[in-house]
């Protein structure tokens, strides 16, 4: 497990994407951040996570403090699923030179399969949270409460679209995620990672049943364990004696009848 408090390496600028619903306007956004404010909370944090449904690649969880009033009205800031791939790039750039404090944590695929999806997930935000510097009084999580956080805490349902800090922290998230499966993209390139990054397309399915799952797969999904095992029961055919082999004339390997 991995916590980064500096930027991923530097990616593409781009305009953000036209289009964003009324109901993520800015002013929206920003409302639940200011009634927090005017409660006396100062520092309020979001938390939010990239790749849990993916079956390849980390998961990766990342929160993020705002600054309160004009600095931290981050152009074009939405929920990173609502975002292009160069308006999420554009929109990391900002919330990083605005942010009080950002972390983000990589959970690796060993860990996700070693002790399971959701623990990983809420030990993943916890970390991403208490990594802060400094830290929040107050935490917004998206979706799903995170216990432990030893300060008031909210989950808030779709949060990365009526939260301005949480929808900052998906931003984090979802490209420091998309630069990683870029990375990995070159190391097998024959799954397509920078395409699909690691969620199941009919691309990747098709990848996993000729090539098996890499190392970056994750085993507990079922169809990266089912492509593991008739990868190696057809290897296992191949090898066993008594295979056939084609060779132009079709002539029985030894062990075989005549």
């Amino acid at each position: 497990m991995a916590v980064r408090t500096t930027p991923a390496p530097p990616g593409p600028r781009g305009r953000v994407r036209p289009g964003v619903s009324a109901d993520d306007r800015p002013d929206a956004l920003w409302n639940m951040e200011r009634s927090l404010h005017r409660r006396g909370f100062g520092a309020v944090a979001g938390a939010d996570e990239a790749g849990r449904g993916a079956c390849a690649g980390p998961l990766v969880a990342a929160a993020c403090v705002l600054p309160a009033g004009r600095r931290g009205r981050v152009p074009g800031l939405a929920d990173s699923k609502l975002l292009s791939a160069a308006a999420r790039e554009r929109v990391y750039e900002e919330v990083v030179d605005r942010a009080e404090a950002w972390s983000v944590v990589v959970i690796p695929v060993a860990d996700l399969d070693a002790r399971g999806m959701h623990v990983t997930n809420i030990e993943a935000l916890r970390r991403t949270v208490w990594a802060l510097d400094p830290g929040a009084d107050y935490v917004l999580t998206d979706g799903f409460p995170v216990p432990g956080l030893a300060r008031p805490t909210l989950a808030v349902w779709k949060g990365d679209r009526v939260a301005a800090c949480v929808a900052a922290a998906s931003v984090l998230a979802k490209v420091t995620r998309d630069r990683i499966m870029l990375d990995l993209h070159e190391r097998w390139p024959e799954y397509d990672f920078a395409v699909h990054k690691g969620y199941i397309t009919d691309a990747h399915s098709a990848a996993l049943d000729r090539y098996g799952p890499c190392p970056e797969h994750r085993l507990r999904f079922v169809n990266v364990a089912r492509a593991r095992d008739a990868h190696a029961a057809r290897g296992l055919q191949l090898t066993c004696p008594g295979a056939m082999v084609d060779d132009g004339s079709m002539r029985p390997v030894s062990g075989e009848p005549r």
